[in-house]
């Protein structure tokens, strides 16, 4: 398992991955309630993540609205099913957990949805922050508030550019 640290005008981002693909994005914001820890058994390794790396910040300035990254994701059939909708909801926009609930056929689940976008180990690329709540507040990030409204008020700036 490789990894990779840089720093952006959001926040610094780890990224880990193996041949397979990208398995954790980590917002190193010091908020939230997400941990991260860099394993000592990784190998960092910079090269390894030079289109990523590259990708993630063609998105932070606005270039890029889509990614085209290979992931190596973990987690059970239903938390890959929401974090496949997840990619569905377009730059610029938001949802609610409750409209990903009706998708996924059972509009009572929104609170598992929610468990699952907190369980969600690439943000950004799978972008859990464009999920609010039914009252139009911005509910359940796990790297803060702060920056879930900061990622979708830099995206709903750049929709027409």
């Amino acid at each position: 398992m490789y990894y990779t640290r840089f720093n952006t005008s959001f926040c610094e981002i780890i990224l880990v991955g193996d041949k397979l693909g990208l398995r954790n994005l980590h917002l190193n914001t010091g908020e939230g309630n997400r941990s991260f820890e860099i394993s000592k058994n990784w190998i960092l390794n910079d090269d390894f993540f030079e289109d990523s790396i590259c990708q993630i910040k063609e998105f932070l300035c606005g270039k890029r609205k889509v990614f085209n990254i290979k992931l190596n994701l973990e987690g059970t059939d239903f938390q890959k099913s929401v974090w496949k909708e997840l990619c569905k909801i377009p730059y610029g926009r938001t949802t609610t957990y409750k409209e990903i609930a009706k998708k996924l056929g059972n509009e009572n689940a929104s609170r598992a949805v929610g468990a699952a976008n907190g369980k969600n180990p690439i943000p950004l690329i799978i972008p859990c922050h464009r999920v609010i709540g039914s009252n139009g507040k911005l509910t359940g990030f796990a790297y803060g508030i702060a920056i879930k409204e900061k990622i979708i008020n830099h995206e709903k700036s750049k929709i027409g550019e």
